[in-house]
């Protein structure tokens, strides 16, 4: 259905857009990508009181329209560019209550270009609680637009703002700020000639971005550039003087409508946290401690839900094998399907409880304090600290991580950080790590309140970090740029996290979870199944046609029978066949042929692993035998040895090879989309690779 009206937010980062947009729009919303660049693009509908549909389009944060990143040079680009489809009809420009001086700067330049707009005061339940008088009415008329007082996250005055919406005006009405003739007249008045355009601060931004402009032609850019020369037009004069003037103007405005009482330009009470939450010293400690809380809560906290799921997917084995004939059907189901759904299933509640505690360090505005605080580790390997938010969000998933790298305006900064954001540990290493842990390392306390296992969780988490800023330091040396980097980050007031964001995060995360990581884990599964049950030739004809002697019927028990033939028929199978083939690259570091079946399957995806081992297990067990995987793996023997596969120097190798490596296709497809060239996944993937067995390698030895 096609929408009646085309808005657009515009605000500045930290003032609550996102939030308003989820307001408007709801769960009716899309996401998609501006037409010929990698910037998302958020686009919701919205119903307004009056019948009509509003197709609402949230655009990158800005500070100005000045563009200092990729993502915020698309601002201008959507509002300047006319007759496309998503030039828009109105513009709602959010301003934080808060903060008015700074927000209003962006206003001024919106408003300049002509297009109908309305001002949404935002936090306005802040600024009564700092005890700002903001006289609404005096404001919207000295302005000459409606301006509605809104708080997103309490849902407040959203009603009222879709009724303004609905009511806008067609034609821009704001009064005219400064005077920008008189920046450079000029260049305004033959750019206006040449473009054929009545709009002062329109030829304005051209002089300024005419380079970066989709929407103009090679000719008019390179005649812009002309008369640049003619002029002897400077972009960083201009664009000072015009921000002298801006606030010139919104000092006045503000001296006449706002009035802050003497105690709010004391102290802030977030200024007298960040003292200790950014002090030099104690805020890594506390950072650290933080992270520590959370993998020890990840395992403390899953443990009791993590065993009631293993227990019904036992439970539901058992009673598939009760009651399905026995057959090549039903091994398909219960050990193809089932296992791999086990896989999945059992690790929801880590998965949960972590981006719960993310969403909750976002939501307060601390996860910003992190990325302030890191800035000068960070400038000190090469990078800036906007590194560190990909960096950070890589905790959760790379893929999403590296896309955010879109907003580091120094192109090597950014093609560093692309590089090594895949090395912090991502939440699909979480179950591999779990699995691993729980099968070497004690269910025990040290010093009264740390749990080994959590202990170890986070050695794998701190070692994650650790190796992600050695790499950058090296590549520092190896990637050359002439530009130089520069970080500018507001950091929020603390807030009281919004719980309903918090559960609906957890939700989403773990229903992407199940229904992405799920549908390949469990195909791969099946995929597997099929592998490790069926092999070339007659081979498993004549092991059969060899236990069938009375040498082995008559001298072994049934069981010890049926186990001893599943063995063999594993290792005979076209699964077992391609271990055995890479079998003497990965012996070196620890692992066997079914260890080698799991790396090349979760290549897919990290998690994969878990459903592998399952499925191999399954396999190669007792039928009869029903076990948690977990067990499965505690049980399985090196037949050479006679001990067990999964030894202290076998798992800790295990999850140094899945530290380091590359073990996701979907991440070196965002390589590629983000750098538009091969060559630099495929670096990526051999630079991880050779990182990763030489890592395993070590650790294997060190600890046989």
């Amino acid at each position: 259905m096609k929408a009646d009206i085309k808005v657009a937010l515009v605000g500045n980062p930290n003032t609550g857009k996102s939030t308003l947009f989820n307001a408007l729009t709801g769960l009716n919303q899309k996401i998609g990508n501006f037409p010929g660049v990698t910037v998302d693009k958020k686009i919701g509908y919205s119903q307004l009181p009056d019948g009509r549909r509003a197709e609402i389009i949230d655009l990158p944060g800005t500070y100005s329209l000045y563009p200092k990143s990729h993502d915020e040079s698309i601002v201008f680009s959507v509002l300047a560019e006319k007759d496309t489809e998503l030039t828009p009809d109105l513009v709602v420009v959010i301003l934080d209550a808060t903060n008015l001086k700074r927000n209003l700067l962006l206003y001024t330049q919106v408003a300049d270009l002509k297009i109908p707009v309305i001002i949404a005061l935002n936090m306005m339940d802040m600024a009564k609680k700092a005890g700002i008088n903001i006289e609404i009415n005096k404001l919207a008329e000295k302005l000459g637009v409606p301006v509605i007082p809104v708080s997103a996250r309490k849902t407040e005055g959203i009603d009222e703002l879709k009724t303004a919406i609905s009511y806008a005006n067609k034609f821009a009405l704001q009064q005219v700020s400064i005077d920008v003739n008189a920046i450079a007249p000029g260049i305004i008045e033959s750019i206006s000639k040449e473009l054929k355009t009545n709009n002062a601060y329109f030829a304005l931004q051209l002089a300024h971005q005419h380079e970066t402009l989709k929407f103009l032609t090679p000719t008019q850019s390179d005649r812009i550039e002309e008369l640049e020369k003619e002029h002897g037009f400077h972009t960083q004069k201009a664009q000072a003087s015009e921000t002298i003037a801006r606030y010139n103007y919104i000092n006045d405005l503000l001296y006449d409508t706002v009035k802050t009482p003497v105690t709010a330009h004391d102290e802030s009470v977030s200024n007298k946290i960040d003292k200790i939450l950014t002090h030099r010293v104690f805020g890594f400690i506390i950072f650290i401690g933080v992270l520590l809380f959370m993998f020890q809560s990840i395992f403390a906290w899953s443990a009791y839900p993590m065993s009631l799921i293993e227990d019904l997917f036992v439970w539901m084995e058992g009673g598939l094998r009760n009651v399905l004939p026995a057959g090549p059907l039903a091994n398909l189901l219960i050990d193809g399907v089932v296992a791999g759904l086990s896989g999945v299933m059992v690790f929801i509640p880590q998965i949960a409880i972590l981006f719960a505690f993310i969403s909750i360090l976002e939501d307060t505005g601390y996860m910003s304090r992190v990325t302030f605080m890191m800035d000068k580790i960070m400038r000190k390997v090469g990078l800036n600290g906007k590194s560190v938010v990909p960096l950070i969000g890589g905790f959760a998933c790379a893929v999403p991580s590296i896309m955010s790298t879109r907003t580091i305006e120094n192109w090597k900064d950014r093609m560093i950080t692309i590089m090594v954001t895949p090395l912090v540990a991502c939440s699909a290493r979480l179950p591999v790590y779990t699995l691993l842990i729980a099968l070497v390392v004690p269910n025990k306390n040290v010093w009264w309140i740390f749990n080994l296992q959590g202990l170890a969780l986070t050695g794998m988490y701190v070692l994650s970090l650790v190796s992600a800023v050695i790499v950058a330091y090296v590549m520092k040396f190896v990637l050359k740029a002439r530009e130089r980097g520069y970080f500018i980050m507001e950091l929020p007031v603390y807030r009281m996290p919004r719980w309903n964001n918090v559960l609906f995060s957890m939700y989403e995360r773990a229903k992407t979870f199940v229904l992405e990581a799920g549908k390949v884990i469990i195909a791969v599964s099946v995929i597997l199944w099929v592998l490790s049950s069926y092999g070339p030739g007659d081979r498993f004809e004549r092991i059969e046609k060899t236990y069938s002697q009375p040498q082995y019927t008559k001298t072994m028990t049934p069981d010890s029978l049926a186990r001893v033939i599943s063995t063999e028929k594993l290792e005979n199978s076209y699964a077992g066949v391609l271990g055995h083939v890479i079998e003497p690259v990965i012996k070196p570091i620890g692992f066997d042929w079914k260890i080698g079946i799991a790396l090349i399957t979760s290549f897919a995806a990290r998690e994969v692993f878990v459903g592998t081992m399952a499925t191999i297990y399954s396999v190669d067990g007792d039928a009869d035998r029903i076990d948690s995987v977990q067990d499965k793996m505690r049980n399985a023997k090196n037949p050479n040895t006679g001990g067990p596969v999964f030894t202290l120097a076998v798992a800790f190798s295990l999850m140094m090879f899945y530290a380091f490596a590359m073990q996701c296709a979907s991440t070196v497809a965002v390589v590629y989309r983000e750098t538009k060239d091969w060559r630099w996944p495929a670096a990526q993937f051999a630079y991880m690779t050779v990182l990763a067995y030489s890592a395993a390698f070590l650790v294997y030895h060190l600890l046989k």
